[in-house]
């Protein structure tokens, strides 16, 4: 059975740290409720050095709940292109156009009216309100799961439900008084796992609840989190066509599948027997000339990618083309098939 940890123990001291070793991020600047949600979307699956960037690019692009709503599809892509997981970026669009619709164009202040929303679940709702509102609402992630279970030595896999719902409760009955502290204590146990209480190899001489950390205690580290058996990802071949015409490269939307609705040069998921031109003659394509190939590797959260990319050069295709300098101004790729160019130089 597992000993009941007091999480209120650790609030102090790690509020005290965090004061004195936060990071400046640019989402920290002027944390309202909009930039805060825009940046837990954003740092989804995503590292935070990856993220500064597009974050401080979407915020002069798209400031405000209004423009965002407003936003073209192409537009919104190109924004978060090279961050993947494209669907957050349309999730957020479609939760701006609710908030104006619903909620006459005011953020929601309430974790229950967040949840409504698209793209957003307990987490996000959680962090949104004790960042930019004060609320006494948890919002625990990757980096929480992993600190609060070396604290506590809980031996729960993380990504139990009822773990987590329970765990979310109490940290948030552990939580100060509404206002800064909250917001606080929030970042100061992301800040904790991201800078200290790493996964491979936490840095507990100069973690500020070392004395509060049973696994330390007991130099059970490395044995938490409990992490779910990891399943073998699928893996499929694929070919990647660099189809050049007088008029630019093909570019067409991807109607299924892994990257369904983006934008790609031609693909095609290979089968037993399939070689690069019955595919092309299968998309009526049979005067044609292969300049190159490249293969390469991709990797999904559940799926690999094995990637022949083929550049050929035709007089006519079956898909529009793009001149190179309109592609790389205009049309957002994902990372996947965007790596292709590479073989043009």
């Amino acid at each position: 059975m597992v000993k009941e940890y007091d999480f209120k123990n650790i609030v102090a001291p790690l509020l005290k740290w965090y004061r004195s070793n936060k990071r400046t991020l640019p989402w920290r600047i002027t944390p309202t409720p909009y930039r805060v949600w825009v940046s837990e979307i954003m740092l989804q699956q995503t590292r935070v050095e990856a993220v500064k960037d597009y974050f401080i690019r979407f915020m002069d692009a798209l400031p405000t709940v209004e423009a965002l709503a407003g936003c073209e599809e192409e537009k919104l892509l190109k924004l978060w292109e090279g961050l993947g997981y494209y669907s957050r970026a349309r999730n957020l669009q479609k939760a701006a156009k609710d908030i104006l619709v619903r909620f006459d164009g005011k953020f929601p202040t309430t974790a229950k009216d967040l949840q409504t929303l698209a793209g957003i679940g307990e987490y996000t709702a959680g962090a949104i309100c004790s960042i930019a509102y004060g609320q006494r609402v948890a919002a625990v992630d990757g980096n929480v799961l992993r600190v609060t279970a070396r604290l506590s030595e809980n031996p729960t896999v993380i990504t139990d439900r009822e773990y987590r719902k329970n765990l979310t409760e109490r940290l948030t009955d552990a939580y100060p008084d509404v206002g800064g502290d909250c917001a606080d204590f929030t970042q100061s146990l992301f800040e904790l796992g991201a800078l200290v209480c790493k996964p491979m190899n936490p840095d507990c001489g100069v973690c500020p609840l070392a004395k509060l950390c049973r696994a330390r205690e007991n130099g059970t580290q490395k044995l938490y989190p409990v992490l779910p058996e990891k399943r073998e990802k699928r893996r499929e071949d694929v070919y990647v066509f660099l189809i050049e015409t007088d008029e630019g490269f093909c570019i067409r939307r991807r109607e299924q599948g892994v990257l369904k609705g983006m934008n790609e040069f031609p693909t095609h998921i290979i089968q037993e027997g399939e070689s690069a031109e019955s595919v092309l003659n299968e998309w009526g394509m049979y005067a044609f000339t292969e300049i190159k190939r490249k293969n390469y590797r991709h990797i999904f959260t559940h799926i690999i990618w094995n990637i022949t990319c083929v550049w050929i050069k035709t007089d006519a295709a079956p898909f529009d083309c793009y001149a190179l300098d309109e592609i790389e101004e205009g049309i957002s790729l994902p990372t996947a098939i965007k790596q292709c160019v590479d073989i043009l130089t």
